[in-house]
């Protein structure tokens, strides 16, 4: 269909990372993902999802009377309609926001969206889809987000922090893997190494758990 998207699922529920961590917030969740990291907490996209059209997907978002929007995936970014969607969602007057993995370019993305840069570590399995030309886009209304598995992570992460100083691209974010790397250690090396990043735990699964529409 023209003028539609493949969806997983649309909810209302609160932002559990990123700067907009505890805000209200409608999530677009898009199906489809062209990478496999090994952490993924949202598998269940990668494939069905029902297919919606622009004004359908607009109602439901309306309908939840919200402020602040989430478009991710799976990667919202591989399906090349989503841009138009998040023209439309701009235009309303949201407050929009773009989880993406990083490997597809986000050149064309509006500028009125914030876009949250996934890059991916040695540990996810996906270092090598990263599309480092991402970097050079970035602006201070976006942010760069490390999900982190362990110590090796951390410490790939923390060079490239340093050797392309990322901060003065954007906000940093780290954030442990859910109950595989624990947060108070992550907390300790940040502080260790006076690194310039915010560390971020997942709010939405420390209050539901890991399920989906959450």
């Amino acid at each position: 269909m023209k003028d539609a998207l493949r969806i997983t699922e649309i909810f209302c529920s609160l932002q559990g990372e990123t700067t907009r961590m505890g805000l209200p917030t409608v999530f677009v969740r898009l199906t489809g993902c062209p990478l496999r990291c090994g952490y993924c907490d949202s598998t269940y996209a990668f494939t069905g999802g029902e297919t919606q059209s622009f004004q359908t997907i607009l109602d439901k978002i309306a309908s939840f009377n919200t402020h602040h929007i989430c478009v991710t995936g799976g990667e919202p970014l591989a399906q090349k309609g989503v841009h138009e969607l998040m023209r439309l969602l701009c235009d309303a007057g949201y407050s929009l926001s773009l989880e993406t993995s990083g490997a597809l370019s986000i050149a064309d993305v509006d500028p009125r969206v914030s876009r949250i840069l996934d890059i991916k570590t040695p540990g996810s399995g996906e270092l090598s889809k990263m599309h480092w030309k991402n970097l050079d886009y970035l602006s201070k209304q976006d942010e760069i987000k490390f999900v982190l598995c362990d110590r090796n992570d951390y410490e790939w992460a923390r060079d490239l922090i340093r050797e392309r100083r990322l901060e003065t691209l954007a906000p940093v974010l780290m954030s442990p893997v859910w109950e595989t790397l624990p947060p108070a250690n992550l907390a300790a090396w940040v502080l260790e190494d006076h690194l310039p990043v915010r560390m971020q735990v997942q709010l939405h699964k420390i209050l539901w758990g890991e399920r989906p529409g959450v």
